[in-house]
């Protein structure tokens, strides 16, 4: 590895599967010191495990401000800073409109809306000038999927947020992208409600919409994640990276 992130620390929401644990393999071969959170200690310790070097997970919910507020005081007390943040943690489960319910809403926008928010905002006070925010949105944000609306304005909300904490950061030259997957199957395609056979089934139906002819893997988002966290990006700033196959771009 070219060790693009060596001396850097960073933190991952949601790192213990999927886009967030290849994001923070990533991360550490290219030389981060990582921490990782995740609402399940038992994933989050088998992450840790099989990453090995230089990442400790801590047990949070990012929709709990307390939680929070423990995480970063533990960042704060081992590494005294931190230079990158990849607002990772989200749910989306599809419900139509007619069925979709009070708790569906809460929860959904408490996880990808809010608690992204106050992932950042709290991340801030030991954020150096010239650190990096990649905040996790999707092509959901501008591409409408069946059942999927609740999770797609958490995600156009998430887009929103880039452009504007760019301008309010610009005097700590703080840089700010979203970055946004396309279909990427992930163990977070669990919460669906899918067979095995259903499952199938939907990521087939997205392939043949996607240019490059299938889906993508979550280490094709974890490179693109690096990149945006890297001074590979230093001229990169209140983007929207879609890495997609050029499903949203035709």
């Amino acid at each position: 590895m070219s060790q693009k992130l060596s001396g850097k620390v960073a933190l991952v929401t949601g790192g213990s599967s999927g886009i967030g644990l290849a994001t923070t393999k990533r991360f550490v071969a290219e030389g981060a010191y990582v921490f990782i959170t995740g609402r399940r200690q038992t994933e989050l310790d088998a992450a840790v495990n099989e990453i090995g070097n230089n990442v400790i997970g801590i047990q949070s919910d990012v929709s709990n401000l307390a939680d929070l507020d423990r995480l970063y005081a533990t960042i704060e007390q081992k590494q005294g800073h931190l230079d990158v943040v990849f607002a990772n943690a989200g749910v989306g489960q599809p419900r139509a409109l007619g069925s979709i319910t009070e708790e569906h809403f809460d929860k959904t926008f408490n996880i990808n809306v809010k608690g992204l928010l106050f992932t950042v905002q709290k991340a801030l006070p030991l954020m150096p000038e010239g650190a990096a925010i990649i905040l996790n949105a999707s092509t959901a944000s501008i591409v409408g999927t069946k059942a999927f609306s609740v999770y797609g304005a958490t995600k156009a909300a998430v887009r929103a947020f880039a452009r504007y904490w760019t301008l309010d950061l610009k005097e700590r030259k703080i840089r700010v992208n979203a970055i946004s997957p396309g279909t990427t199957p992930t163990p977070g395609y669990d919460q669906f409600g899918f067979n095995e056979e259903q499952a199938k089934e939907f990521v087939e139906s997205q392939a043949k919409n996607i240019p490059l002819g299938r889906v993508g893997t979550p280490d094709e988002i974890a490179k693109a994640v690096v990149f945006l966290a890297s001074d590979d990006s230093s001229f990169v700033n209140g983007i929207e990276l879609f890495v997609d196959g050029g499903m949203a771009q035709i």
